[in-house]
């Protein structure tokens, strides 16, 4: 089969690899029709994550149709149209049995990798290097799905591709991270970063009950789509003023009742604060650059809570901890809990409530695939969501 494989930093290629088999009576094997080029992919596509190897086959957002089952998989039949959640759990440990599905204690083979760089080990992840289990992605013809009984979810009829893709990933984690704000009636929530999943984090704050939703982002086309699409109250160029400023009089002074960060660790800034974590980058002193982490947490209002979908994987330099703690700020983080969010936002989806479609800028066959990453990462021919077609 055809598979988008990892071959080195920003080395994308599409190659011919076995198909995937059946290894345990829990298994599926899918038929890949619809896969994604996340922002979180461009982590793998840098060399920021350790631990890939040549080959690794990439992607963690995809769906399609069930060809093959294992023998214990009683809940589902061969042609049902599933998504794929992007993390893999199994069902039935301490985590997935109070719904903390992100953090399953059994579906990480490389359980140690992970404990000796972040203390525990969370669940395995599609695609995302061998931290996270070493699992192939879903950027291929097929996929071999663990634990399918637990994370397959069957689509209803009547819906495009387009329009539950984005349950895989992107919406459940925009959804959770405006979640993690605990808004109420009246509050006013600040995205930073007006990629795919800072536009349905914005979408998620209305759905939740937030009045205004203010955008920061330096790409054109991303402020417009927050605006005209996802609805965002107010746009702010960070190139052209200050964003903590602007939050303020926005406010009357008082600051941004909740903060998300849908940034991560390739922040992009203006500053010298930006400049310094450049350089220590470039010589492996600091693992991510938390350019936009810094500013949420400075023009985020007292009493107010910081929550982080952009993804972060080590170590990070001056952070204003101070602020947090004289504010009083609340975190919230973490991988997304996908499988706690599938009914409830496919039904949103079905009650015309949101059209994810809204996303999509192009598609692609996967062949097109490192042209799409190029782009994707250059931010080039207006370019904010790929499809790729297997």
């Amino acid at each position: 089969m055809k598979a988008v494989c990892w071959h080195g930093a920003t080395d994308i290629r599409v190659d011919n690899v076995p198909d995937p088999k059946i290894l345990n009576p829990r298994d599926a094997i899918v038929k890949i029709t619809s896969t994604a080029i996340c922002g979180s992919d461009l982590h793998l596509y840098d060399g920021y994550i350790p631990s890939m190897q040549s080959g690794d086959i990439m992607g963690h957002e995809f769906m399609g149709e069930i060809v093959e089952l294992g023998s214990a998989v009683k809940n589902l039949s061969i042609g049902d149209r599933v998504v794929v959640p992007f993390t893999i759990s199994c069902g039935s440990c301490y985590f997935c049995n109070k719904t903390l599905w992100s953090l399953c204690d059994n579906s990480n083979p490389n359980a140690f990798m992970a404990e000796a760089l972040y203390g525990y080990s969370a669940a395995g992840l599609f695609g995302y290097s061998h931290i996270f289990g070493g699992y192939a992605g879903g950027q291929a013809e097929y996929a071999r799905v663990p634990f399918a009984d637990t994370g397959l979810f069957k689509i209803p009829d009547g819906l495009t591709d387009e329009q539950v893709l984005f349950l895989t990933d992107i919406f459940p984690t925009g959804y959770m991270a405006a979640e993690n704000c605990n808004i109420k009636p009246g509050d006013c929530v600040a995205v930073w970063g007006c990629g795919p999943v800072g536009q349905f984090a914005i979408k998620s704050a209305f759905l939740l009950g937030a009045e205004r939703v203010y955008a920061i982002d330096r790409v054109p086309e991303r402020l417009k789509m927050a605006k005209e699409q996802a609805g965002a109250t107010e746009v702010i160029n960070y190139e052209e003023m200050d964003a903590g400023d602007a939050l303020k009089e926005l406010t009357g002074g008082r600051g941004p009742d909740a903060c998300i960060d849908a940034v991560g660790m390739e922040a992009h800034g203006v500053g010298p604060d930006f400049l310094y974590d450049r350089v220590k980058q470039a010589v492996r002193l600091e693992t991510d650059r938390p350019t936009a982490l810094r500013q949420v947490i400075v023009a985020c209002g007292k009493g107010g809570t910081v929550s982080l979908p952009g993804v972060y994987g080590g170590f990070l330099d001056k952070i204003p901890m101070g602020a947090a703690f004289n504010k009083g700020l609340t975190f919230k983080m973490g991988q997304t809990h996908v499988h706690r969010y599938l009914k409830p936002l496919l039904e949103h989806i079905q009650n015309g409530d949101i059209d994810p479609t809204f996303i999509i800028t192009h598609t692609m066959s996967i062949d097109e695939a490192p042209k799409g990453y190029e782009i994707f990462k250059h931010k080039k021919d207006n370019c904010i969501k790929i499809v790729l077609k297997p």
